[in-house]
């Protein structure tokens, strides 16, 4: 589990493949990786990954084809910043939300407007999705913990305080950009509990 919280922007370092499926080598940039073990969960712009291999500077990690199908990882380039977030401990503050590092599909930068010293960013999402986000509710993008301003049919809009664009990847990102979308995991669990309560 995440809070959506970035501890460091890193940067994708290079891509292999092996026997059909994708590792990534991950340059962890700032992020704290003194006690780092293998198997550990790292976040990686939102998507939860193993670490199978990883030195001072980087870590390497696989990504099944069903991740790449499903997320912005695949179609990553090297060089290209991504958000990083490691496991959460029992001691860890919650300033977040409950982010699982399960992607549930992908959306994209749209507007992006100033507003005081923050910003206003405009994400388009699938419809299928649309329906989990909820005003003043909490959803993850590229693994960054927002608070939904407002929802449509089209998309939704949240606002990102200098801090959130100086530190994290929307720092280099732009209008048409893919992002991956958690849900709040709540909304999930709801509906699931609701279309089985005839199970008995």
């Amino acid at each position: 589990m995440f809070t959506g919280l970035i501890q460091a922007v890193g940067h994708l370092q290079s891509r292999e493949t092996l026997g059909g499926d994708l590792r990534l080598h991950v340059a962890t940039g700032a992020l704290p990786i003194d006690d780092l073990q293998l198997g550990e969960s790292i976040a990686v712009s939102g998507v939860c990954l193993t670490v199978v291999a990883f030195d001072r500077a980087s870590f390497a990690a696989d990504v099944s084809n069903e991740t790449v199908a499903r997320t912005s990882l695949g179609g990553l380039r090297n060089g290209a910043a991504v958000n990083l977030e490691r496991s959460l401990l029992p001691t860890t503050r919650l300033g977040g939300h409950l982010v699982s590092g399960h992607v549930d599909g992908m959306g994209r930068v749209g507007d992006i407007r100033d507003d005081g010293r923050s910003q206003r960013w405009f994400f388009s999402a699938p419809k299928k999705l649309l329906r989990y986000v909820a005003e003043k509710g909490s959803i993850a993008v590229d693994g960054v913990s927002l608070t939904v301003n407002s929802v449509d049919e089209y998309g939704f809009e949240v606002n990102l305080v200098p801090h959130t664009v100086a530190n994290t990847a929307f720092a280099s990102a732009a209008a048409g950009d893919s992002v991956n979308l958690e849900v709040d995991l709540v909304a999930r669990y709801v509906e699931r509990l609701a279309s089985t309560k005839d199970w008995t």
